[in-house]
């Protein structure tokens, strides 16, 4: 940790980023072509304010049963849904990234790309998700963990890379997420919190040891879940993923 005088400035941290990337696609042979690191190659893209930033991408169920009554308490799912989400994004760290992936009537779509400052266009996007249609799981993280890789790519893989999915509901038939899941998790950095709402705990989403769930069956709950979210998210970066995919040297 720096503090005082000694603490680096962004400017120095986006510099030191440029430089051990480029140290590190320097020195990539074939052996750790077996064992891809984080971000997976891919186009170009403009490298990102803060390549050390905290990003949370977060997946909003607006299916047609978030329309319907929430379980505990007044108001629809959709309006309690909207309204912890709003707390959710005044609570982030200022320096943090937030997108938005919404699937509803109108189908799966990246509303919000990540991005840092101005929480307006998250909040929007959040009030406009129009409940109907079924539940696209797969369709929907497979979409967010390739939005997750390309910010990866323009952060030059450091940072931190948290999915937070918000459900009231199994995937529908033929959208089965968890081979996707399986992927994620052995493959990238990214940390994937779900939260079930007014749903029992047997979901696909609900892996304890490799998914942080939790359940919520009113408005306080599903607030509670999401300031979990920012207060007990582990602190996994990149470059720990990266180390810990490297295959070791052999022993002399």
């Amino acid at each position: 940790m720096f503090s005082g005088r000694n603490r680096p400035g962004r400017r120095a941290l986006r510099a030191a980023a440029r430089i051990a990337a480029c140290i590190f696609l320097a020195g990539a042979g074939s052996s750790l072509a077996q064992r891809a690191p984080w971000p997976p190659a891919g186009p170009n893209a403009q490298m990102a304010p803060d390549p050390i930033a905290r990003n949370y991408y977060v997946v909003l169920d607006a299916s047609g049963s978030m329309n319907e009554p929430s379980c505990r308490g007044s108001g629809n799912k959709i309006t309690q849904a909207r309204e912890a989400l709003a707390g959710f994004a005044a609570a982030l760290p200022a320096a943090a990234n937030v997108g938005l992936l919404v699937f509803d009537r109108n189908g799966v779509r990246e509303k919000v790309p990540l991005a840092g400052g101005d929480r307006g266009p998250f909040l929007r996007a959040v009030r406009e998700a129009t409940p109907g249609g079924l539940t696209p799981l797969r369709r929907a993280l497979t979409l967010a963990r390739a939005k997750m890789e390309e910010q990866g790519r323009r952060q030059l893989g450091y940072g931190e890379y948290h999915l937070v999915v918000v459900t009231d509901g199994e995937a529908s038939q033929g959208e089965d997420p968890r081979d996707v899941v399986n992927s994620l998790i052995a493959t990238t950095p990214i940390v994937l919190h779900t939260i079930g709402f007014c749903i029992d705990a047997r979901h696909s989403l609900n892996q304890p040891g490799r998914i942080l769930y939790r359940q919520a069956n009113d408005l306080d709950e599903l607030k509670k879940g999401l300031q979990n979210v920012l207060a007990e998210a582990p602190s996994f970066t990149a470059q720990q993923f990266n180390a810990r995919t490297a295959p070791q040297k052999a022993a002399k």
